[in-house]
């Protein structure tokens, strides 16, 4: 890990920005990680990254082993994935005390963007979104195009395509493929955990993206 961090290369800055989202994502807004990198011309670059939503603020004591935050970790990053490397102000909500959203936020962020959920860190990590089919033209012109996903044109044919972000999974619309929106929140409680195989097994370790209208 410490490796990755260091790198002064292209895999070291990909390395440094995913750790800047996961301390986000994990640790209180009075906690933080540092360290320091050496480029390749021999200069230091002292790094801090601090935390903001607390989903797994006791991660600095010992390892994220337990399913639940590690759910919750995976949902905070993959809706905080971009395609195009630009910073949007969004929202996100769920079920879970790190997650509520005052009156003003949700007033301020009202288009339903989508919804996200998975566990990068099992043995067998997956990560998925679906989309609020009212707030896809909403999402692509503010460049957010991970829950519906990016749009290509063929040079063969011609042809548009929809590409995932990475290694997130489309699943589909969230009209579909989730239920339960709170009457409060706005967000979805429950989605299914893999539509391809299952139209019953749900997962209620979601967050749900808003974004400005």
């Amino acid at each position: 890990m410490r490796g990755a961090l260091q790198d002064p290369g292209t895999n070291g800055n990909l390395s440094r920005e995913l750790l800047r989202y996961v301390v986000s994502c994990a640790l209180r807004p009075n906690q933080s990680f540092s360290f320091s990198w050496t480029d390749s011309s021999g200069a230091v670059h002292p790094e801090t990254y601090h935390g903001d939503l607390a989903i797994a603020d006791w991660w600095v004591y010992g390892p994220l082993n337990d399913p639940f935050y590690q759910r919750h970790m995976t949902a905070c990053l993959a809706a905080r994935t971009n395609w195009y490397g630009v910073s949007v102000l969004i929202s996100l909500r769920s079920n879970q005390p790190f997650m509520t959203s005052a009156a003003t936020e949700r007033s301020s962020y009202t288009v339903r963007e989508g919804a996200f959920w998975g566990n990068l860190f099992s043995s067998t990590p997956y990560v998925r979104s679906c989309y609020a089919p009212a707030g896809v033209a909403r999402a692509r012109a503010l460049k957010r195009d991970c829950a519906a996903g990016h749009l290509n044109v063929d040079p063969g044919s011609g042809a548009t395509t929809t590409q995932a972000c990475g290694p997130i999974a489309i699943a589909g619309s969230c009209d579909t493929v989730c239920s339960v929106v709170n009457a409060d929140g706005g967000y979805y409680s429950q989605c299914l955990d893999n539509p391809a195989i299952s139209s019953w097994a749900r997962t209620d370790m979601v967050v749900t993206s808003f974004l400005p209208p």
